[in-house]
C-alpha cells in the first residue's frame, strides 16, 4: 500500500530524504525579537545564526497546530508521523489532536503518530527506519511494531558550545547547575528514555567533550554492526567529521552519515553543536 512519512521539521533531512515524495514536512515557527522565521526549506542558517547572535534576546520556537498536520492526512496512503519528543515540544500532542480529529470523519484512515522520545538525527533514523519498513511491504501494524522497538533502543547525545537556549527555554528542567561559562566546562548532554535531557558528563573544553562523546558511545554502543551512526552538526562540518572519525575507531558501526541542522535544530544546538544519534 502507499505510504507517507510526515515530519516536523526538528528532523534533520538528509538531500536524498528532502527530495522523496514519500515524506513531507510539517514545519515549526522560529521567534528572534520581532522576526518570524518559517522552518521550511526557505531557512537560511547562516543568516539566523546572524541574527540570533545580534540579538540580546534568546529565540524561541513555536509547534505547528493540528490543523497544520491535518492537511497532511489526506489521500489513500498509510501515514506515519515523526515528532520532536513529546516532554521538549508540543508538536506530538497537535499531531494526535490532528489525528484524533480527522479520524473523526475518517475512521477507517491509518495513521500513527511516533513521539520520537528524541530531536533532530533522531527522527531522521525514524524516519528512514518507517521507509524501510514501508518499502519492504510490511503490514501498517507490523511497521508500528517494529518501529517502535527501533525508537526503543536508539541512544541520542549531543555537544553544544552554548546551553543557553535550552536553558532559558526551560528544556534542561531537573539539571543540576551546570560548571560552564569562565571555566570552559563543556557537558555531554543525552536524552533519556522519556524524551528528556540529562547531563552524561562533562570535560574542559570541546574537542575534550567531543572524544569523550565518542568514548561513551563506545561503552554503550550494543550491536553496533547492525546500527547506522547519525551525526547532525550546526555550521560545522568539519567537527562532524572529527567526531565521526573519532567514533569510528572505537566502534564498528554498520554504516554512517551526517547532515546539517534544519531550523529548530539550528536554534537549540547553536552555531558549532553536534548531535549524535545510533
Amino acid at each position: 500500500m502507499a505510504y507517507k512519512i510526515i515530519v516536523d521539521s526538528c528532523t534533520d533531512l538528509t538531500d536524498n530524504m528532502k527530495q522523496d515524495g514519500h515524506i513531507q514536512l510539517v514545519p515549526l515557527t522560529l521567534q528572534v525579537d520581532d522576526k518570524s522565521i518559517i522552518d521550511d526549506d526557505t531557512f537560511n542558517q547562516k543568516e539566523f545564526l546572524r541574527i540570533v547572535a545580534e540579538s540580546p534576546n534568546s529565540p524561541k520556537s513555536s509547534c505547528p497546530s493540528p490543523e497544520a498536520y491535518m492537511k497532511f492526512y489526506g489521500g489513500e496512503e498509510d501515514i506515519y508521523v515523526v515528532t520532536l519528543s513529546a516532554n521538549l515540544s508540543g508538536s506530538h500532542n497537535s499531531a494526535v489532536l490532528g489525528r484524533k480529529l480527522y479520524l473523526e470523519e475518517h475512521p477507517h484512515k491509518n495513521i500513527e503518530v511516533f513521539n520520537s522520545c528524541s530531536a533532530s538525527i533522531g527522527q531522521t533514523l525514524i524516519a528512514k527506519k518507517i521507509q524501510e519498513y514501508a518499502e519492504a511491504g510490511k503490514p501498517f501494524d507490523e511497521v508500528i511494531s517494529l518501529v517502535k522497538a527501533f525508537r526503543d533502543k536508539l541512544s541520542t547525545k549531543f555537544v553544544l558550545e552554548n546551553l543557553d537556549t535550552l536553558r532559558k527555554s526551560g528544556r534542561l528542567t531537573g539539571i543540576k547547575a551546570l560548571l560552564t561559562g569562565v571555566l570552559n566546562i563543556k557537558p555531554v548532554m543525552g536524552a533519556t528514555p522519556e524524551g528528556t535531557i540529562c547531563k552524561l558528563d562533562q570535560a574542559r573544553g570541546i574537542q575534550k567533550a567531543l572524544v569523550l562523546l565518542a568514548n561513551l558511545i563506545e561503552q554503550d554502543a550494543q550491536k553496533p554492526e547492525e546500527r547506522t551512526l547519525a551525526i547532525s552538526h550546526c555550521n560545522n562540518y568539519d567537527r562532524a567529521v572529527f567526531v565521526k572519525e573519532e567514533i569510528l575507531k572505537r566502534v564498528p558501526f554498520r554504516d554512517s552519515f551526517i547532515v546539517d541542522t534544519a531550523g529548530v535544530s539550528t536554534m537549540y544546538a547553536g552555531d558549532g553543536g553536534i548531535i549524535v544519534c545510533y
